[in-house]
């Protein structure tokens, strides 16, 4: 057997979280049009009859401002994801005929030692091979594959790359395991993906979720439901308007596709009970961040 870690990097939106999924072939990560949508490195569990590997999922590296506390986070979470990994995939899109100052961040932030695959995703919309070339000119020595997580294409040979530099080892996690984090912060994150889906512009990323009681029929027996009691929390009293909507009309929309998304993971009833509150530029205060779980 082998098992090793894999560090997933790349632009945000360059279909990191889709490709996940589309290796695990179920929907483990929240998935937007938007970026920026991962905030935690979280480590996903591939099986086959041959390995285990443990993606870790990371936001996409950019270059914040001193006054971006959120941002600098997010970068250390990925350097330190980056330093911790038996092979990196660099995940590109496709259709990018022009590099940006941030990948060129990234080919200096993927420590030397590390074998590399650069892997074209989103293939089935674009000819990937300037894309290949164009990045694999930053990184010569790495490994190429164009794939798309959306058509499922590709993916047996991006494993097959993969392989040779999983070390041998036994499986760290039972076959079950998909995710290495708990039910909670799953029930956060759809909440947080709801809110994405549902809010325009700037607002949903001025917005996080604190779920801050989960209360299960297995620890309550006197429970029929699993009970949700969670807080969007943010920036502005203006946000708060937007988040809550006329009438409470947008909280209650976020409320029951988030209710229904959490059943269809649990498999079981869910009683969930959202509030809104304001942390003024929580973003930026390094307290804030850190009751809010970003530290």
């Amino acid at each position: 057997m082998k098992c090793g870690v894999v560090t997933i990097t790349g632009r945000p939106n360059a279909g990191k979280s889709s490709l996940i999924n589309a290796l695990l072939r179920t929907n483990a990560m929240i998935v937007s049009p938007k970026p920026q949508t991962t905030r935690n490195a979280v480590r996903c569990i591939y099986n086959d009859d041959d390995a285990q590997i443990i993606f870790t999922d990371t936001p996409g590296l950019y270059t914040p401002d001193s006054h971006d506390k959120l941002g600098i986070f997010l970068n250390d979470s990925i350097l330190d994801a980056l330093e911790d990994s038996d092979c990196v995939l660099w995940l590109v899109d496709a259709g990018t005929r022009k590099l940006k100052p941030d990948d060129y961040e990234t080919a200096r932030a993927i420590p030397r030692k590390t074998p590399v695959i650069i892997a074209a995703n989103k293939s089935d919309k674009a000819d990937p091979v300037p894309a290949l070339k164009l990045y694999g000119e930053l990184l010569p020595s790495a490994e190429r594959v164009a794939i798309s997580a959306k058509a499922r294409r590709g993916l047996d040979a991006l494993i097959a790359a993969i392989m040779p530099h999983i070390p041998e080892g036994e499986p760290v996690y039972d076959p079950d395991i998909l995710m290495d984090t708990t039910e909670k912060f799953m029930a956060s994150e759809i909440i947080r993906e709801k809110v994405l889906m549902l809010l325009r512009d700037e607002v949903p990323h001025c917005v996080a979720v604190v779920v801050d009681e989960y209360k299960s029929p297995e620890e309550y027996p006197d429970r029929k439901k699993l009970y949700i009691r969670a807080t969007l929390v943010t920036e502005t009293e203006g946000q708060k308007k937007i988040v809550i909507g006329s009438g409470g009309e947008m909280v209650r929309k976020i409320g029951e596709l988030s209710r229904r998304a959490i059943e269809e993971v649990t498999g079981q009833g869910v009683y969930l009970d959202l509030w809104v509150k304001v942390v003024p530029g929580w973003r930026r205060n390094p307290a804030a961040l850190r009751r809010l779980g970003y530290a």
